[in-house]
């Protein structure tokens, strides 16, 4: 028998189903309060609210477990390529090296973007913030593609318009660095695989043979696949949401990356590199910063180190360590910030005061590291993260809208004035 949650309000008892999910996750369904009782429940930031029953991603942040599709991302980082990892997310199993063939070649199919695009990048300012340009190229993508509009057409259809967002999204991220710049737009090389193209058109050069190096690849697909779904988070959630409307996939990804954009969510591995430079222009002194840290009354704070899911430590930031330690022997980068992040690392792994109240280095911390190695400057950061997180985002639309899910309608508690009657202007 299942269990029921009871409440009691006004003198009256209202009883709720419990819902338990497959890793024993327990929530109570309250989905006809307000009908029975006429009361909602408010949970600023919905930090106790669930908004959907998903079988994309499990995460467990106190034993700092996670898993997409029941997959250990251990296992999924190690092994797996990231295109692989984005059909487990959008079709649910592991693909047989005949559907991930033919996934991979639907694809590259479509990694070309329209030539009209072109001239909407060189309308954009050159400082213009690549996020910015990111998010209004991918919803123009649905102006080029009308059958893309109705997310319910058929199954092919939807596939069809799934594969062209995958491809073409780093094409549209490489090419607004490019226009940043003022350098020319480099096409895709469909014979390299998807790291190692994107890798080609951010840095190739029409007059230079642009090398990629595979240790270099193989830290960006690690990266991607670290980022490609996290649950129920800003990003996510705000996809579903928009998606509800039954918009089209362009327009609830667009919403996404805008999400992503901001410092508390996406922008964090951008925040570790503008904190780096920041105790560099002040001298580089490690220790006065983390005696800054340190001090409750100081407002200076280390970012990517903790993390407001992960209670003890972050699995991807165990698994991407190792890669970043892997890129800067490789690389023998000589920096100045590289140099301060290492020492910020040592301190972190071995204070006491930062192990007891576990600010261990994060995903975040690794990621703006391997990022500035690699040649890619600190405002695309970002634009990396929403690359990676692309297919879970498509995953949790795909998910929502084959579910049925009704239209996203939050409630709220009104504070506002009670009613008062209008003065005419003459009379104010």
């Amino acid at each position: 028998m299942s269990e029921i949650a009871k409440f009691e309000l006004d003198g009256k008892t209202y009883e709720f189903p419990v819902i338990e999910g497959t890793e024993n996750e327990k929530a109570i369904d309250i989905s006809t309060l307000r009908g029975k009782s006429g009361y909602i429940t408010i949970d600023p930031g919905f930090k106790n609210t669930g908004s959907t029953q998903s079988a994309i991603t499990f995460l467990d942040g106190e034993e700092g477990i996670l898993r997409y599709r029941g997959y250990p991302i251990e296992q999924l980082a190690e092994q797996a390529s990231f295109t692989e990892v984005a059909y487990l997310l959008i079709y649910g199993e592991l693909p047989s090296q005949e559907k991930l063939a033919s996934f991979q070649n639907s694809i590259t199919k479509h990694t070309l973007v329209h030539e009209d695009m072109k001239q909407f990048f060189e309308a954009y300012p050159a400082k213009a913030h690549p996020m910015g340009v990111l998010a209004s190229m991918v919803c123009s993508l649905s102006t080029f593609y009308p059958e893309s509009l109705d997310p319910n057409r058929s199954p092919e259809s939807k596939d069809t318009t799934i594969h062209r967002l995958i491809a073409k999204l780093p094409t549209l991220a490489a090419w607004s660095y490019k226009n940043a710049i003022r350098h020319p737009f480099m096409y895709p090389k469909n014979d390299l695989d998807y790291c190692s193209n994107f890798m080609h058109m951010m840095f190739a050069m029409p007059t230079e043979e642009y090398q990629i190096d595979p240790v270099v690849s193989s830290a960006l697909n690690k990266l991607l696949i670290l980022h490609a779904d996290h649950e129920q988070n800003c990003s996510t959630a705000t996809t579903r949401i928009v998606g509800s409307s039954q918009v089209n996939l362009y327009a609830a990804i667009a919403a996404g990356i805008t999400a992503l954009w901001g410092p508390l969510h996406g922008g964090a591995n951008q925040a570790v590199i503008e904190m780096l430079e920041k105790i560099d222009a002040d001298g580089g002194d490690v220790d006065k910063w983390v005696l800054k840290a340190k001090d409750k009354d100081d407002s200076f704070r280390l970012m990517g180190f903790g993390h407001r899911v992960y209670k003890n430590f972050d699995p991807r930031a165990t698994i991407i360590k190792k890669a970043c330690d892997d890129i800067l022997e490789k690389m023998g980068i000589e920096d100045p910030l590289l140099d301060i992040a290492k020492k910020l690392e040592k301190v972190a792994l071995e204070d006491d005061y930062f192990i007891a109240r576990n600010l261990y280095p994060n995903v975040d911390f690794y990621s703006g590291i391997i990022y500035r190695a690699l040649g890619i400057p600190t405002e695309m950061f970002t634009v990396m993260f929403a690359i990676g997180r692309l297919p879970g985002w498509i995953a949790q639309w795909k998910e929502m809208i084959e579910g049925g899910e009704p239209i996203g309608r939050p409630r709220q508690v009104y504070t506002g004035a009670t009613k008062r009657d209008y003065v005419p202007l003459s009379k104010r």
